[in-house]
């Protein structure tokens, strides 16, 4: 029996792992499983290595419950997941290829030697040697019509035409496609009847509008020529949640040319984009000073400054100076830098007005895809028996902080062992 795992990242290797023990099972009717691993670049999981670039960041130490709350809206779909392979599931997995893992100061699990190309080899070499066989270069462009199920590839020696007796799609969303994931599969499953909700931006920038200037957006010339690139940090950014409420969290952040991105950005970006999604705008608020409570920062700017500079009292006063006074003056009235109670408020409550993430091509992750709806507790499409889905092209997103990946690993291993269990039904029925 054939099944063939179209996509080379983190959830289509899962996926083949997860195949290969299923099917050496004790009693499985299935035996042997022949496995097919197809990729449209050169060689697979190069998005998994960019993500290891600064530092591979494989999941997160938090406790159950916490973890879960960062799946969203999604978390009842991606519990079940985690529960079958969850963070100490992809810790064991690791050290079994040879990667001890430790927890950093933020709770984030990193490989001991924070790289992901050790680890991404071994796993490679494992799949060879259990018979897992690569088709690197093949661009799957769906089913052909020849009534047979029959998948077409796009091959370096023209269109190839392979059966397989279950699929396991993990195409990736629409992020970074320049490392494979363009969305292209969109319009070939839509075309066959498959729900997805639109792809959008993930864990992605946001472009500032300049207040007052209409068409205007971006910086003023002079911030952006002085400060594009510059990280802003030990700051608190508050985001008003659609449901009420505020949520707060202190990280940083960088400067772009239009706007802002990173860190604690990511963060609060499903929000962001929503918002902007429905009103045209979103708001934050940023506390430049985090470690002074506003009344102690009133009684320092209150002092007098003589014949200081403004720039010089800044610093000495409330410690602030570079990117972060840059953003004072870019964002406050001249008028106010006179009164040191609003100057004092500015700094505790900084407001951002941002007007359009950044685009997809652009983003960390990927919002939207195939709705959880469309598929069955194994991850099979409804409408397409026999072909599964799993990772990114799913319609779910998380922040980063390793609860990406985490749930890229499950969703490839529960769609790989659901395609052995699947055949295995139909096998036994047949």
């Amino acid at each position: 029996m054939k099944i063939a795992i179209i996509g080379g990242g983190p959830a289509g290797l899962m996926a083949a792992e997860a195949a290969i023990a299923a099917g050496a099972q004790p009693g499985q009717p299935i035996q042997p499983i022949q496995i097919d691993l197809y990729d449209a670049m050169a060689s697979v999981g190069r998005k998994f290595l960019l993500a290891g670039k600064g530092g591979l960041n494989l999941t997160h130490s938090e406790l159950t419950e916490p973890f879960l709350t960062r799946y969203g809206p999604r978390r009842a779909q991606i519990a079940p997941l985690l529960a079958s392979f969850g963070p100490d599931s992809l810790r064991d997995w690791a050290r079994g290829l040879g990667v001890e893992t430790f927890v950093g100061s933020s709770g984030r699990v990193f490989p001991s030697d924070l790289k992901a190309a050790p680890l991404l080899r071994a796993w490679l070499r494992r799949l060879r040697q259990a018979g897992v066989t690569f088709h690197v270069r093949h661009r799957w462009r769906g089913w052909e019509d020849n009534g047979q199920g029959a998948l077409c590839f796009e091959a370096p020696r023209g269109n190839r035409s392979v059966q397989a007796d279950a699929v396991v799609l993990a195409l990736g969303g629409g992020s970074w496609p320049k490392l494979g994931s363009n969305g292209a599969w969109v319009p070939l499953l839509a075309g066959r009847g498959v729900r997805i909700a639109p792809l959008r931006p993930a864990n992605c920038g946001f472009d500032v509008g300049a207040d007052g200037k209409v068409g205007k957006v971006g910086w003023s010339e002079h911030f952006r020529a002085k400060f594009a690139g510059h990280p802003v940090k030990s700051v608190a950014v508050s985001v008003t949640k659609a449901e009420g409420g505020e949520f707060k969290q202190q990280g940083e952040f960088v400067v772009t040319e239009t706007g802002i991105e990173g860190g604690v950005i990511y963060a609060v970006s499903a929000g962001l984009r929503d918002e902007i999604m429905a009103r045209g705008e979103a708001i934050i608020r940023l506390d430049l000073a985090p470690g002074r409570a506003l009344p102690r920062l009133i009684k320092d700017l209150s002092q007098p400054r003589g014949k200081r500079s403004m720039a010089t009292h800044l610093q000495r006063q409330a410690g602030l100076a570079g990117v972060k006074a840059g953003l004072l003056r870019e964002v406050v009235p001249k008028q106010d830098f006179a009164d040191p109670a609003r100057l004092a408020a500015a700094i505790k409550s900084l407001p951002l007005r941002l007007v359009a993430p950044r685009p997809l091509e652009e983003a960390i992750s990927t919002a939207g895809g195939v709705v959880f709806e469309a598929l069955d507790e194994r991850l099979m499409i409804r409408e397409l028996p026999g072909v599964f889905c799993a990772g990114e092209m799913l319609d779910w997103e998380a922040p980063t902080g390793g609860y990406l990946l985490t749930a890229c690993f499950a969703s490839g291993q529960a769609a790989g062992a659901g395609a052995v269990a699947w055949l295995s039904r139909a096998r036994a029925g047949s």
